[in-house]
This record gives structure tokens, C-alpha cells and sequence, in this order.
């Protein structure tokens, strides 16, 4: 619960502020939603409002830096609706021993005398093996276990969906490889080499890759393996809670007593002490012979956010990306997804060519098929009239999307202009300094400040860990040689569409 403190000038009574501040708090919690609103802003208190200035405090220096970040914004632009006269925020980290106003007065909190068994107790549970369900054929699932800090937000495993399992996964080229690797690791016997440790797969939005992590943590489980999925962000809160309740050495004990560790999103995680222990877990969990899977929406290389050494890591073991859904895979998709619901809507039936056109025109991903289906199926259902080819393109129109423009990887470009001017990739990552390669290498970063996303420090590190000042640079260079020489704009615009086509 929200705490503002007795501090304040120029603001009013204490009950009119209070009320402003639940007003706020509330707002964040629509805005931003229940899972968002409980990891980060549980906690945070407002201290004190003082001419323009107000005070907010948070328990550790991760939710500072992290709501700083990604929130400062918003939050002043919340309080300055209550409070006009607020033009700057400022968020403290409050003592970890000071207790909340409502409850400084009420003796120490439940279980604060508890001795070191008791509170290693209280952990014990965490990561346990889910017991087999008691419904006959029904599919395990990680539950809710034990709590780190004592209080009634548990930390466990993020939920798992029952329906996403080995067996209702469809399999083609694009995602064969990825599936066969997910198997042979879930359904590992006890004592079983480890072939690859971890296993990374990568993928866009809606490609599968939830849900092999998914069907890993269900099978593991099923067989009686201490497992657990998290996603990177439920790992994150899950660290903040532990340093909040000062248990984190049993929140690294738990979760490096695993046999099976299974993290989704990665790309998400954030801080550098987070990092650091996520770090040092899989150097432990590796080590002792764990399994480890993790997913991400790109390989371990592109993931600017993380350290050196997390990145590198995650690239030691078999990283595999889920290509895009081919047309056979898409079909697939589509005949199941009408066959479930068939079980719902008996009288729901999609013409053959209907199913190859939908196949044909979305080629995104798994997620807008299911929304391809679920259009057909209100057409059908609320019109009454059978499903027809016209019918089927007013349906789905809005999921016709253009392709998006091709990717383009830094490696790619550095290996064809590498190829063009007859040196070596090795050469342009390299300090040599003459002529035949310092034009090369300032092409290589000009073409790959302009054709992708990077920054200039992620380009620099790409390009043998130079500086980025050395890569706006070589950008300037070229950008002024390209309008004063033709030859050079020309063989430039060629290697362009080389990389584009």
C-alpha cells in the first residue's frame, strides 16, 4: 500500500494528499496492469511534495534505476494532474530497517523473530517437483509454492498453460530442428549426457517458442524433475523480493538446487546486479550438470542490453532459431485450429480453398492464424451463411500485412564488403591501419549504421571493440566522400541492394 508521509509544504492537509496519491497509485495500476503494477510499484512511497519538487523512496537501487528508467515520465505526469505546482521528481532509496508509517507503531512484523531454520524452512518448497496431477491424463503444472518474503505475494514459477505440450505442437521445417532438441532434453533420463547446455532458441512473436518451453517444463516435470519456468521478468522480481526480505542467499541456494531451469524472454532482463546473478546462476547450474533452456526474440549476439559475459554464455551452447511458419505449417495450424472449433460450433465449416488462401495471405505468424480463425468463425456463426472466398478477404483483411523489409545482420555486411574489396572479415575487425582496410572497415560501419537498427557503440563493439566516436567517424567520412565521388556512391548503392535482395 501506498505510504505518504507527513513531509509536505505548500500541499494541503495531509488526508487531501493521501487521497491524490491513491488517486495516482490507481491509475498506474490501470495503465499499466496488475502483473507490471505489483513487481515495480508495490513499493513505492511518496515521502514529500515541496514547491516543485516530489519525493518518491523504493526499497532497493534495481526498482530505482528500473522505474527511473521506464516510468519517471509517467509518474510526474500522473502527479502533476493532482499536484500542478510538480515539475520534478526524485526517488531515493529508503533504509531497509525503517518500517512503514502504517505499521511503526505495531511491533515487528509477523515472523520477524524467527530463527535461521525457521526462515530456511519457510523456502523450502520453492522450487520442488510438481506432484503428478490427480486427475487421470491430466498435464502437470508448476504451481505456487512458498514465499521468499513472508508476505502474501508468492514467488514460484510464472503459470504454466496446460494446453501447451509436446504433443499438440505442429512440427515443419522451420521449427523441426528446435522441436527435436526441445524432446530429446525434456525427456531425458537421469544420468543422460547433456549434449547441449543451455539451449537457446530464438524466434519472432508468435513462431512457438512459449510453447516448446513450455511442453519442457511440463514433461520434466512429469517425470519427477525439480523444474521451474520463469520469465525474465518474474526472475527479476523474484531477485528485488529476496534483497527486500534480505533472503537472498536462500533465493540462490533454491534456485541452484534445480534440475531443470527454463527462461522465456530473456531479452527482457535488466540491471547489472540482476545480470550478475543470473550470471553467476548459470555458471552454477552448468557446472553441477543442470539442464538449462532459455528463449529469446534474437540470438544472444543482438542482445544489446546484456553483459559480455551473460551474452557469451548463452552463445557457448546450441542456440537455434524458429524460422517463419512455411505454407504446409500454416495450414496445419489453420486445420487445427478449425478442428478445435468444430468441438464448440459443430455446424463451422471452412471450404478447402479457404483454408489455402488464409494459408496463402498470412504469413506472420501462429498467433494471427488463430485470429484468422476466430474472424471466420464470427462470420460464419453470426451471419448464418456458409464461409465463401469473399466472405474469407472481408474477414481477414486487416491481418494482410506486407512482409516487413529483410534483416539485416552486421556480420552479413562486414562479410560482403569484406568479399567486395578482396580482404578478409578478420582484417576489418582488426587494428591494422592501412589504406586497403581502413576504407573497407569505414564502409562496413557507414552501411551498417544505415541499414540497421544498431547504435554507434553497438556498432563499434562489432567492429573489434572500437569506440563509438571511431564509428561516427567513419559514417562522416564516407557520407562526404559518397557526394564527391561517383564511382564510389555507385559501388556503394551495389553493395546496398546486394544486402536488400
Amino acid at each position: 500500500m501506498p505510504n505518504p508521509r507527513r513531509q509536505i509544504s505548500e500541499s494541503g492537509d495531509a488526508a487531501t494528499t493521501t487521497d491524490a496519491w491513491m488517486r495516482v497509485y490507481r491509475r498506474l495500476r490501470l495503465e499499466l496492469g496488475e502483473d507490471v503494477f505489483s513487481s515495480w510499484f508495490g513499493c513505492l512511497e511518496l515521502d514529500a511534495l515541496s514547491g516543485d519538487d516530489a519525493f518518491l523512496s523504493v526499497p532497493t537501487k534495481f526498482l530505482k534505476s528500473w522505474i527511473q528508467s521506464h516510468y519517471a515520465d509517467k509518474i510526474l505526469q500522473m502527479l502533476g494532474a493532482e499536484f500542478p505546482q510538480t515539475k520534478r521528481l526524485s526517488i531515493t532509496v529508503r533504509s531497509s530497517t525503517r518500517l512503514p508509517a502504517s505499521r511503526a507503531s505495531d511491533g515487528p512484523p509477523d515472523g520477524a523473530d524467527m530463527d535461521a531454520d525457521a526462515a530456511r524452512g519457510r523456502n523450502a518448497a520453492l522450487f520442488a517437483p510438481t506432484p503428478p496431477a490427480a486427475v487421470p491424463g491430466a498435464l502437470p503444472s508448476v504451481k505456487k509454492t512458498a514465499s521468499l518474503d513472508g508476505e502474501s505475494d508468492r514467488l514460484s514459477g510464472s503459470p504454466l498453460d496446460r494446453r501447451l505440450v509436446f504433443s499438440n505442437f505442429l512440427v515443419g521445417a522451420s521449427n523441426q530442428l528446435a522441436h527435436a532438441a526441445a524432446q530429446r532434453l525434456a525427456f531425458a533420463a537421469p544420468g543422460d549426457p547433456l549434449l547441449f547446455n543451455p539451449l537457446y532458441l530464438h524466434a519472432s512473436v508468435g513462431l512457438g517458442k512459449t510453447h516448446l518451453l513450455q511442453a519442457v517444463a511440463h514433461a520434466a516435470a512429469s517425470a519427477r524433475r525439480k523444474v521451474i519456468y520463469l520469465t525474465a521478468e518474474r526472475f527479476m522480481y523474484g531477485f528485488v523480493a529476496a534483497l527486500k526480505a534480505q533472503t537472498a542467499i536462500a533465493f540462490k541456494e533454491r534456485l541452484r538446487a534445480i534440475d531443470l531451469l527454463v527462461i522465456d524472454d530473456i531479452q527482457f532482463l535488466q540491471g547489472k546486479s540482476i545480470q550478475q546473478e543470473f550470471c553467476h546462476t548459470l555458471n552454477a547450474l552448468i557446472d553441477s550438470r543442470r539442464q538449462i533452456v532459455i528463449a529469446a526474440d534474437r540470438p544472444p549476439g543482438d542482445l544489446e542490453s546484456l553483459e559480455e559475459r551473460v551474452r557469451s554464455r548463452l552463445a557457448g551452447g546450441l542456440c537455434i532459431e524458429i524460422g517463419a511458419l512455411d505454407e504446409a505449417l500454416r495450414v496445419k495450424i489453420l486445420e487445427a485450429r478449425i478442428g478445435a472449433a468444430k468441438l464448440v460450433h459443430p455446424t463451422f465449416e471452412v471450404p478447402a480453398a479457404v483454408v489455402a488462401y488464409v494459408a496463402a495471405v498470412v504469413q506472420t505468424n501462429g498467433r494471427d492464424l488463430d485470429g484468422a480463425v476466430n474472424r471466420l468463425l464470427a462470420h460464419a456463426s453470426l451471419n448464418g451463411v456458409p464461409l465463401s472466398m469473399e466472405t474469407a478477404e472481408r474477414a481477414i483483411r486487416d491481418l494482410v500485412r506486407t512482409p516487413e523489409p529483410k534483416k539485416i545482420k552486421i556480420e552479413d555486411i562486414q562479410k560482403l564488403v569484406a568479399s567486395h574489396f578482396n580482404v578478409s572479415r578478420a582484417d576489418i575487425l582488426s587494428s591494422r591501419r592501412t589504406a586497403t582496410v581502413v576504407r573497407p572497415r569505414q564502409i562496413a560501419m557507414y552501411l551498417s549504421k544505415l541499414l540497421t537498427p544498431r547504435s554507434l557503440p553497438e556498432i563499434g563493439r562489432r567492429f573489434g571493440g572500437r569506440d563509438h566516436t571511431t564509428v561516427l567517424h567513419a559514417v562522416r567520412k564516407i557520407t562526404g566522400l559518397v557526394t564527391a565521388d561517383g564511382t564510389l556512391s555507385e559501388e556503394i548503392e551495389l553493395l546496398k541492394r546486394m544486402l536488400l535482395e
